[in-house]
């Protein structure tokens, strides 16, 4: 079956479609894509991972189609980016 492996950096996503057996986990399909070889800083003990954005286990299963996304830690609050955004248009307007 084809299933899909997204991961994303700030400068750089990657989304790739593998073929994998019926009864692979989410674990098996991440190792099969050969994304942890591209991006070696991956860890898949401390990334949380998902299929099509809801949070799973690296057993859960997959199904024909699912796509699987590895999560990386967030490096900015996100309530505060909008103010940071505000505050840098502000300076825009002399």
């Amino acid at each position: 079956m084809q299933v899909g492996i997204a991961y994303s950096e700030p400068a750089q996503q990657l989304w790739l479609r593998i073929e994998v057996p019926e009864d692979c986990t989410v674990q098996t399909a991440i190792e099969q894509s050969g994304i942890l070889r591209k991006f070696p800083e991956i860890d898949l003990t401390t990334y949380q991972v998902g299929i099509f954005g809801k949070v799973t286990g690296l057993d859960g299963s997959l199904k024909q189609g699912d796509r699987v996304e590895i999560y990386r830690g967030i490096t900015a609050d996100p309530a505060t980016v909008p103010r940071r955004k505000m505050a840098d248009d502000d300076d825009d307007d002399d």
